[in-house]
C-alpha cells in the first residue's frame, strides 16, 4: 500500500509539475523595457497646458502617439538642447512610425520663455514637437504632481539667471497611460527601441 500511494502521489507530482509548465508557457511574456517602468503610477496621469500657439492641450489629445514628456528651459545650455536633439534622432529611427510619437517640452521659466521663443525654440528640431507653458503659480502645482525638481539659480544680472531641474522624460503610451520613466543619458537607442514596444502592444 506504501509503495501503490508513492507512485501515485509521484504521477500526481508529475501531472501539477507539468501543467504548471504549460501554464507559464502560455503566459505572455512582461515587455523587457530598458527604461523605469511606472506603469499603474499614481502621478503624472494628465495636464493642461498651453502650447507654443495657444492652444490648451491635455494628454489626451494625443491618442494613438506615444507621448515623450520633458521639463526643461530654453537657455539650458545642456541637457535640454542634448535630449530635444535625441528625441529627433528617435522619430527619425522610428521610420514609418515616426508620426506616432509625440514629443512635448514643458518650460520650468515660463518668465523668459514666451509662446515665440519657444516655438522657435522647437523649430531648432523638429516642426512637430510642442512647447508647452504655464504661470508660475500653476508649474509649481504640476511639478509637485510630476515629482520633479526646478529651482531658479541667481545670475550676475537679473536676467542672466539659470535652472536647475530634472533631466528624465515621461513617456505615455497611444492610449494616454504613462508607463516609463526614461533617464537623462540612456541614448536615443534605448528610448527607440521602448517606444517600439509601445507601438506593437498597440498594435
Amino acid at each position: 500500500m506504501t509503495r501503490r500511494f508513492a507512485a501515485k502521489t509521484i504521477a500526481a507530482c508529475a501531472v501539477f509539475v507539468g501543467a504548471m509548465g504549460l501554464i507559464v508557457a502560455c503566459t505572455p511574456q512582461q515587455a523587457a523595457f530598458a527604461s523605469v517602468d511606472v506603469t499603474g503610477a499614481e502621478y503624472a496621469k494628465n495636464f493642461e497646458l498651453a502650447d507654443h500657439n495657444g492652444q490648451v492641450r491635455h494628454v489626451q489629445d494625443f491618442a494613438g502617439k506615444v507621448v515623450v514628456m520633458f521639463f526643461g528651459y530654453t537657455q539650458c545650455p545642456d541637457v535640454c538642447p542634448t535630449t530635444m536633439t535625441e528625441l529627433a534622432e528617435v522619430k527619425k529611427a522610428l521610420g514609418k512610425d515616426g508620426d506616432r510619437l509625440q514629443a512635448l517640452f514643458v518650460t520650468v521659466d515660463p518668465q523668459r520663455d514666451t509662446p515665440e521663443v519657444l516655438k522657435a525654440y522647437m523649430a531648432n528640431f523638429d516642426p512637430t514637437f510642442l512647447a508647452l507653458t504655464t504661470t508660475p503659480e500653476k508649474l509649481v502645482e504640476l511639478a509637485k504632481e510630476y515629482k520633479i525638481y526646478f529651482k531658479k539659480v541667481d545670475g550676475k544680472t537679473p536676467t542672466s539667471y539659470t535652472m536647475d531641474h530634472s533631466a528624465g522624460s515621461y513617456v505615455y503610451d497611444t492610449k494616454g497611460q504613462l508607463r516609463l520613466f526614461t533617464r537623462y543619458g540612456s541614448g536615443p537607442k534605448v528610448l527607440t527601441d521602448d517606444i517600439r514596444i509601445l507601438l506593437k502592444q498597440a498594435s
